[in-house]
């Protein structure tokens, strides 16, 4: 068994063999460029991030970005990611589509051993976001975790297990508080209600799109 393969296993490995350190370097220099962009170099922007994650891409990332690999991550259609988010991607991280993310959320797919003998070593656990998620400021999902379509994680939060689909979650460790219903769909905010007018305005002053 390679490293690689005990990686993508969940067995303990260690990442200084099999290319793996020269992997790191060129995701950084790519993550240093992506980073370095001005606000107006759209184009060169998507031509970097397809470099990053190895297949061509549909989602707006605000720099700052950080990751470790780019080529561990699978990113769905339309997603968003706000500034200063980091991926630790030494296992895989899926996302599905339309997932937004809020600034600086961390996904950790790698833990170590408790007992500082053995810390040095690492373990990966893969971490799944599946479609149309809003995952809010300053939130850390842990390795292993999966969390469901649909689901709002509050901000601030550290997801440590599953959260099902069609739920809203929040806290430390991450509790699911109850599920998207239909006052979800009546309220956008507290006591605030989407109206076919209100909506009507906002679009066409977008130019007709959301």
């Amino acid at each position: 068994m390679t490293m690689r393969e005990r990686i993508r296993t969940g067995k303990l490995f260690l990442d200084n063999c099999e290319n793996l350190p020269e992997e790191r370097m060129q995701a950084k220099k790519r993550m240093m460029q992506f980073n370095q962009t001005f606000p107006d170099e759209i184009e060169k922007r998507f031509t970097l991030l397809d470099e990053i994650f190895g297949v061509k891409i549909n989602a707006w990332i605000e720099p700052p970005f950080y990751f470790c690999y780019g080529y561990n991550i699978e990113l769905g259609e339309e997603c968003y990611l706000n500034m200063g988010c980091q991926f630790i991607d030494d296992a895989k991280i899926k996302i599905g589509n339309k997932v937004a993310f809020g600034p600086s959320v961390t996904i950790a797919t790698v833990g170590h051993p408790i007992h500082p003998e053995y810390r040095r070593l690492m373990y990966g656990d893969p971490v799944t976001i599946e479609d149309n998620c809003w995952i809010g400021a300053n939130t850390t999902i842990c390795p292993g975790v999966t969390i469901g379509e649909n689901s709002v994680i509050g901000a601030g939060s550290i997801v440590t297990k599953d959260i099902p689909a069609n739920s809203v979650a929040v806290g430390n460790p991450c509790k699911v508080l109850r599920e998207i219903n239909e006052q979800d769909r009546a309220f956008y905010y507290r006591d605030r209600p989407f109206s076919k007018e209100d909506l009507a305005e906002v679009y066409r002053l977008n130019g007709g799109s959301m």
